[in-house]
């Protein structure tokens, strides 16, 4: 492979933070009538179908080894884990609390890249890392008030940190079988996984839900959106930030992730007639930088690519 396709295929996170900073707008629109527990089911729900179908199209279900199938069902926790944290927390409280605290992966995840996988944390990461979240913190000032910071449920930051370390988990426990396998596969099996664990979540939370499954939205625009966050934001999110694996350490990957708040913003401001702040075009000139200078670390600088938290 070229080293123009190693870099591209490196870059791959970025589209997947793209995609998830979409999620700012679509949630905009028709979140607010889905249960947060049953979205989460029917995100990854539409996303296994579509993961399966891209993989029948090969013949990659054939050969992974059964002593590899423990840990894809790890990696289904993970994401479990993940969603029910991230969508209950995010309804519990305020958009400036989401919003700083979902960033915190990309530290989390450098962290257990280093205990886990031995990654070294080079000053080169550790600067990009420092430089996109700070970018990253002065859009969020812009677009939120930061004074709101404090006022939501504290039960609602911790789940919403317990995301950042699940997502950071799942990111890193992911390496070993991304690498033997392919990042289409690895985010297949992740995925269907946690189709059943989810599905028990949300038959719970449909049985306390005034209405029960009656009581859904079936309108046009909602079903576009959960189609919108299983196709793009999962199946196609996931894929791409498990391709980035293939290339570079999770903690370099994980700095495309400040890109997420940068995205909703913008899009925010396109496609919703949001203002954007004064810092965006600051704060977005630093995340990028800080993206420039991790992004330029490679994986074959790191000898972690066998170890796994498997």
């Amino acid at each position: 492979m070229t080293d123009i396709r190693r870099y591209v295929f490196a870059l791959a996170p970025l589209a997947a933070a793209a995609l998830w900073g979409g999620m700012y707008v679509v949630s905009k629109w028709s979140f607010g009538s889905i249960p947060p527990l049953t979205l989460g089911f029917l995100r990854v729900a539409v996303g296994a179908a579509v993961l399966l179908a891209v993989l029948g199209l090969g013949d990659g279900r054939s050969t992974v080894d059964r002593a590899d199938w423990p840990t894809f069902v790890a990696l289904g926790a993970w994401v479990t884990l993940t969603n029910a944290t991230q969508f209950v927390g995010t309804e519990l409280t305020t958009a400036s609390e989401a919003s700083l605290l979902t960033v915190l992966t990309p530290v989390a995840t450098v962290f257990l890249g280093a205990v886990v996988l031995g990654e070294r944390v080079t000053p080169a990461k550790t600067a990009g890392i420092a430089i996109a979240l700070a970018g990253t913190v002065a859009v969020v000032a812009g677009q939120y008030d930061l004074a709101a910071v404090g006022s939501g449920s504290l039960f609602g930051v911790v789940l919403l940190l317990a995301a950042s370390v699940a997502w950071a988990a799942y990111t890193v426990q992911g390496v070993r079988v991304v690498r033997r396998y392919s990042a289409l596969a690895a985010a297949t099996y992740a995925t269907v996984a946690s189709v059943p664990m989810l599905g028990a979540l949300s038959a719970v939370e449909l049985a306390g839900t005034p209405g029960g499954l009656a009581s859904l939205p079936t309108d046009t625009t909602s079903v576009l959106a959960v189609l919108y966050l299983g196709v793009g934001a999962t199946a196609t999110a996931w894929y791409l930030w498990y391709k980035g694996l293939e290339y570079v350490p999770a903690g370099t990957i994980s700095v495309f992730f400040f890109a997420q708040p940068v995205v909703g913003a913008a899009l925010g401001a396109a496609l919703l007639g949001e203002t954007l702040g004064p810092g965006f075009a600051v704060g977005g000139a630093l995340m990028a930088l800080g993206i420039w200078v991790v992004s330029r670390e490679r994986a074959d600088d790191d000898g972690e690519e066998e170890s796994t938290t498997a």
